[in-house]
């Protein structure tokens, strides 16, 4: 199998809300629901623990995710420590931005140096298509969420999978342009990802087939550092993984501090295909 050269670690994630989640998608990759706890809440001591480790290695942004990480009670704690030090992203499904909390969050991003960015997550651009992945009367949380962001001056960005075509396609995006814009977001954002074929989704719509493995010869221009692999490590409270897609599975833990994950990591998981061939990057 090919492998991938850290050729710097620029970006650090942040398994922040463990694999405990207010919402049990069908196609969620690891699985999290309520009663998942393969993996627990990061806390505030713990994190900033990683995020010395990380300045005295250069990172440059910081991503959070769970789970849901506005169900960890420090998480608005951690990012004030956050964006101490570098710029912050937080990957959330939007139900738990009251207005309140969208107030304290816009007072973080104006009192720092760095930008704070939030990502919401849907599965379609109605509530018809998106309730029965991400449950009954989700959408509607989660545009009232979108909705307290713009009152607070805060433009996310919000990230749909291709488990609907229609997510794809410009008639499907212009319609939900408008929908954003009618919510006061007066310059829509919206990023498209695929589903990965592990955890919930792999029940859902099968698990990859054997093809879908990578090869030496797949590198574009004999190089990888497309990948996210190429300048990123995930944090957990159990230790530090390659990426954020491969959390819950055993090859994908790497060590146990990040100065000693900096070693090349063989692209031997399915997982990684889709990363190539769909050029994934939760980065950008």
């Amino acid at each position: 199998m090919p492998a991938v050269a850290l050729a710097s670690l620029d970006t650090l994630w942040f398994q922040v809300g463990g694999t405990v989640c207010n919402l049990a998608c069908t196609h969620c990759f690891i699985s999290c629901s309520p009663t998942n706890h393969t993996h627990e809440m990061l806390t505030l001591a713990e994190v900033e623990q990683r995020l010395a480790e990380a300045a005295a290695l250069g990172v440059k942004e910081y991503y959070f995710t769970g789970g849901e990480p506005f169900l960890n009670p420090e998480m608005e704690a951690i990012l004030a420590a956050t964006l101490r030090q570098g710029p912050a992203t937080v990957l959330t499904n939007g139900l738990l931005l009251d207005a309140g909390r969208c107030r304290r969050l816009a007072e973080l991003a104006a009192g720092s140096e760095y930008s704070l960015d939030l990502r919401v997550s849907l599965d379609g651009f109605t509530a018809e298509a998106n309730d029965p992945i991400r449950g009954a009367g989700s959408f509607r949380k989660v545009m009232a969420g979108v909705a307290n962001l713009a009152a607070a001056g805060l433009n996310p960005v919000l990230t749909v999978t291709e488990v609907h075509a229609e997510n794809a396609t410009s008639e499907g995006k212009a319609r939900f342009f408008a929908l954003l814009s009618g919510l006061g977001l007066a310059k829509p954002r919206l990023k498209v990802l695929p589903v990965f074929h592990l955890g919930a989704e792999a029940e859902r719509s099968g698990a990859y087939e054997r093809w879908q493995r990578l090869a030496e010869g797949d590198a574009p221009a004999g190089s990888w550092d497309h990948l996210q692999c190429s300048s990123c490590r995930m944090v957990t409270d159990q230790g530090v993984w390659v990426c954020p897609i491969l959390v819950n599975e055993p090859a994908g833990k790497i060590g146990e501090r990040l100065a000693d994950t900096l070693d090349p990591f063989h692209l031997d998981h399915p997982a990684c295909w889709t990363c190539h061939v769909h050029g994934v990057s939760c980065r950008t």
